[in-house]
């Protein structure tokens, strides 16, 4: 095992920990704990069994086990070696036991076309089938070729782009809002703590994606700016348009 392999490792069950007390802090102690497994080119974080088997995680309403999450991570280095990166994430609602999921949160951090954060909702209506069989080009039109029924799961709804998407925090809030399923005491305070991290982590990579931009809102706000030197720009300063930032 490399240096660099071992520090992704560590890295990546800092984040399975991170995980496993956020779902525990507010779902209970008996929620099945995340690991992280090295695969080779990435390390995939999620809840497993012993033969690493993919567990799922009850969420219960009155008591009963009635939904289910299926949340697994694929783990891998930023463009910079630097920092850990999200490669893949798949956070599935499932309604108790059945295979199908009722709503997919999911992100491909190499995608574009489709979004690369989306969500897919496993439901049907009339209209839309129709819809998706109207188009004569794009995505409809290719799978219509492959015989497949149109179905508004197919659709890869936007959530405003690579930086700014759900987190699994926002799942579980979702959960409490609509659902009321159950959680521990002080179960807000977990969500509300780890959202704020959250979301300064990913303000913070967009500032890498778009430094300049940062700098002039800082210095309209009164702070002192100093600009690196020419060796110290990072690899998308020249390239904005390349940023993950500016994806869709």
């Amino acid at each position: 095992m490399t240096e660099e392999t071992s520090r992704l490792d560590k890295l990546a069950a800092e984040f399975a920990d991170d995980l496993t007390g956020l779902v525990r802090g507010v779902l209970g102690e008996d929620t099945p704990p995340f690991t992280a497994l090295n695969m080779g080119t990435r390390v995939r974080v999620s809840p497993i069994t012993d033969d690493e088997t993919e567990l799922r995680i009850p969420v219960s309403i009155n008591g009963e086990p009635v939904l289910s999450l299926r949340a697994r991570y694929f783990c891998c280095w930023d463009g910079s070696s630097t920092f850990l990166a999200t490669d893949q994430a798949d956070i599935h609602l499932h309604y108790a036991d059945i295979p199908d999921p009722l709503i997919r949160f999911e992100y491909v951090r190499t995608s574009k076309e489709p979004p690369g954060a989306h969500i897919q909702v496993h439901a049907h209506r009339d209209e839309v089938a129709f819809l998706l069989r109207l188009a004569d080009s794009g995505r409809p039109k290719q799978g219509f070729k492959r015989r497949k029924l149109p179905r508004l799961s197919a659709i890869h709804l936007p959530v405003g782009g690579h930086r700014m998407r759900p987190a699994l925090e926002d799942v579980l809030l979702f959960l409490k809002r609509e659902f009321a399923i159950d959680t521990e005491p002080g179960w807000r305070s977990v969500i509300e703590g780890r959202l704020r991290t959250w979301r300064q982590i990913q303000l913070m990579t967009a500032v890498r994606d778009a430094p300049e931009v940062a700098a002039r809102a800082l210095e309209a706000m009164g702070y002192k700016i100093g600009r690196p030197l020419p060796t110290q720009r990072g690899p998308l300063d020249d390239a904005p348009g390349d940023a993950k930032l500016y994806w869709p």
